[in-house]
């Protein structure tokens, strides 16, 4: 684990001749949104004219990735800038109490207070911070028993541990700063957006800092409700009332990011504020569970769903828009991650990033400015993926997927005592190469027709495995 302290003293030097002033962020990041769930990325049905706009005034990415093909652990990358597995944080975080015991220690996991968080950088160098959503970053929610959204540096916190109950409509489960609010009216990303704009204006008038939002929406991660007018306005084109009420919950994601852009404008603030928008991976699997009926995310044209280690589990929507800074029409093939987030915010705000983190400063690539060139290999390890392949690598074009031990090696959704030795000692095999940049849909597995390009990511993957393994921790 990183120790806070002593990586703050390194970070928090702030550039005293910056030529402007430092930006404000904001971070909206959906649950289970699909590649293909946006019009601006293909939906021949579902109405986004908000994003779509974002992505003519700013930048659309087509290969972002996001750190892992499932919720909790894609959240902790993001905040991190590190993958997820060296936090400890290896599937989705079930809720626990104090009573809670495990054998497999999901219980105990969380983001502990000592892993460096982008929020603590901002925090630390003068911005406002808040969180407003969706948290599922701890097992034992509103509780001394773990770290909660304020040990991750925000200062501000409106959440739910898990997703909205009873659904998107009216929860009744946000907890603002350690009081539970209670019931509420109102659907969930509408209403985080409006926790957020308020804590802005509630500013004092003489607080001139910049502030960070992250805006993790529950949205449209089952149980699904949307406004009933929206849901009508699709049943024409809708398999079933479910899927029109799908088209309408994203449509009322869309609503609540045109809230928060006009917010922007009638303010002046739109000029000095960076807004990105993507998800924590792809999209749900129709009817996987008894109450995934509504879940009619698009992967198409990627490979699998959520859970999987193929392009469709981690390669997700990503938009940015920053007037003046991201030209605007732009269209970026370019791999990007979440795992990015923390270099390119420590550029933007003055600050120094640490050395140890597995995303980079691909900020040139939003600017159009060019030079960016990735030096290390995205990679992600997830045990509990419905294809065997375990392990998967993006460097430069190219996909690699690997099984472990032939994928023989049981699935786990934690590392603890009973399986560490397992995953220590397991041998990465099977494993097959796409040349993604072309064949986007992992269609064509070049391994055998080209064995040198396999033998060198091989060696890259190899090599990478075993550190992330080395430093992958177990919950004792």
């Amino acid at each position: 684990m990183r120790h806070l302290l002593p990586f703050l003293i390194a970070v928090t030097s702030l550039s005293a001749t910056a030529a402007e002033p430092r930006p404000n962020i904001i971070v909206i990041l959906c649950d289970d949104l699909g590649y293909g769930d946006l019009a601006c990325y293909g939906h021949p049905h579902i109405k986004t004219p908000n994003l779509d706009r974002m992505a003519r005034e700013g930048v659309r990415f087509t290969s972002l990735y996001s750190a892992a093909p499932v919720c909790s652990p894609s959240r902790v990358g993001l905040l991190t800038g590190r993958s997820p597995n060296r936090a400890g944080v290896y599937d989705w975080i079930p809720s626990a109490n104090l009573n809670t015991i495990r054998p497999d220690n999901r219980h105990k996991v969380h983001l502990q207070s000592d892993e460096v968080t982008l929020t603590q950088m901002l925090a630390s160098s003068g911005y406002a911070t808040c969180v407003s959503g969706k948290w599922h970053c701890n097992a034992m929610f509103n509780t001394d028993a773990q770290a909660q959204p304020d040990d991750a540096g925000f200062q501000h916190w409106f959440a739910t541990q898990n997703n909205a109950s009873p659904s998107h409509a009216n929860p009744v489960n946000y907890v603002r700063n350690g009081e539970p609010v209670g019931a509420l009216e109102g659907f969930s990303c509408l209403l985080a957006v409006d926790e957020a704009i308020a804590w802005v204006d509630e500013r004092p008038s003489h607080d001139q800092n910049p502030f960070f939002i992250f805006l993790p929406f529950h949205e449209p991660h089952e149980p699904v409700a949307s406004p009933p007018e929206m849901v009508d306005a699709y049943r024409e084109v809708s398999e079933s009332r479910d899927q029109a009420e799908y088209f309408a919950n994203v449509a009322n994601v869309d609503a609540a990011v045109g809230k928060l852009l006009t917010w922007l404008e009638e303010t002046n603030r739109d000029k000095n504020t960076l807004v990105i928008f993507t998800s924590d991976n792809g999209p749900e699997t129709l009817n996987r569970y008894k109450s995934a009926n509504r879940s009619w995310g698009v992967p198409h044209p990627l490979r699998g769903m959520k859970l999987w280690t193929t392009e469709a589990g981690f390669r997700v929507p990503g938009i940015a828009r920053f007037p003046g800074q991201i030209p605007a029409g732009q269209t970026v093939d370019e791999p990007v991650s979440s795992l990015d987030f923390f270099a390119i915010f420590a550029h933007l705000s003055g600050n120094t990033a640490p050395d140890d983190l597995d995303g980079e400063n691909s900020w040139p690539l939003f600017t159009g400015e060019g030079g960016f060139s990735r030096e290390k290999p995205l990679l992600w390890g997830y045990f509990n993926a419905i294809n065997e392949e375990r392990v998967a690598m993006r460097y430069g074009n190219w996909k690699v997927l690997a099984k472990l031990d032939g994928g023989e090696l049981p699935k786990f959704q934690n590392l603890h005592p009973g399986n560490a030795d397992q995953l220590r000692n397991a041998t990465l095999t099977d494993i097959e190469i796409y040349q993604v940049s072309e064949d986007i849909a992992e269609s064509k597995n070049l391994a055998q027709e080209n064995p040198e390009k396999l033998a060198e990511l091989t060696k890259v993957l190899e090599t990478s495995w075993a550190e992330l393994v080395t430093d992958s921790p177990v919950w004792q």
